[in-house]
């Protein structure tokens, strides 16, 4: 039931033929729908193209994990530049339990991307260049988890990947949180919610998942520890990334005092996936940038 309800959040806004029209002319920069109210802000062609962005990352990482390969070639053409995928592959899953949740969140994110860029028509961004090996080493190196000169591969085994994932879904989660309020179309903000809510069911089954390796090998909830302090360095000045806890107490779900998630800037989440705190246009996973009018990340003080 609970993934029924949440396929439907995702798709409310798009099941019909004519309901994609709508969403495809709603996005386009000529229309003042797309637009924000005040004309200051980005529009929310922009916004749903910076989603896309990410999305195109999480779906090349986890379908590479689940399947060998990414995104078929007709799923990343668009406008701006189209760029290749490095690195990736089958991992070689020894608990099933994480086989079998890594494919449903593989099969999630393609339909991520198939729905954004349904809605955005013509105007969705193309795949950008995306790296999935060396931007891992780095952000591991960057976190302590592996000393300078050792090598980080997501797709070695189980352990790896969910670090990996961790890394991704937590980013994914706060980005949409920061969006939802920019967005000026009640049709939008719907299916932000429901793309907002997906995401937050990954990020909450690999955190369990980390939660049970760490009551086996006390050293996963440093290693958690490790890269949630890393994303925070990156992201501002503001502590609000949480690990998983620890073996006596658990933190599955991060959110502040009042039980609510935190919310990123779209500035602040390009700071973590450049693996860089200063201004930057590229870098980390995104070797070449992403592509859309959302490129350039935020400084320190983001």
């Amino acid at each position: 039931m609970v993934k029924k309800f949440i396929k439907e959040a995702v798709s409310r806004s798009a099941e019909s033929d004519d309901d994609r029209r709508k969403l495809a002319s709603m996005t386009d920069p000529t229309n003042p729908a797309a637009q924000s109210p005040d004309g200051s802000g980005p529009s929310d062609a922009t916004i749903l193209n910076f989603a896309l962005n990410l999305e195109y990352l999480e779906a090349e990482f986890y379908l590479r994990a689940t399947t060998g390969q990414g995104l078929p070639d007709e799923m990343t053409t668009g406008t701006g530049t189209r760029g290749e995928v490095t690195g990736g592959g089958m991992v070689n899953f020894s608990n099933s339990v994480v086989r079998k949740f890594a494919r449903e969140i593989a099969s999630d994110e393609r339909q991520h991307v198939a729905f954004l860029r349904s809605a955005l028509g013509e105007h969705a961004v193309s795949r950008p260049a995306i790296s999935l090996d060396t931007s891992f080493t780095a952000a591991a190196i960057a976190a302590g988890l592996i000393k300078s000169g050792e090598m980080f591969d997501p797709y070695a085994n189980d352990l790896n990947f969910l670090f990996a994932a961790f890394l991704f879904e937590d980013v994914g989660v706060s980005a949409f949180k920061g969006a939802a309020p920019l967005l000026s179309n009640k049709t939008y903000l719907d299916a932000a919610a429901g793309l907002l809510a997906t995401e937050a069911y990954h990020a909450g089954i690999v955190r369990s998942a980390l939660y049970n390796e760490g009551m086996i090998d006390d050293a996963v909830f440093a290693g958690v520890q490790k890269l949630s302090d890393a994303r925070n360095s990156l992201d501002g000045p503001v502590d609000d990334d949480q690990g998983i806890g620890s073996n006596t107490e658990a933190n599955l779900i991060p959110t502040d005092a009042n039980g609510i998630a935190y919310g990123r800037s779209a500035q602040s989440v390009l700071n973590i996936v450049y693996l860089n705190a200063s201004p930057a246009n590229s870098g980390g996973f995104y070797p070449s940038g992403v592509n859309g009018d959302i490129a350039m990340s935020g400084g320190s003080a983001a």
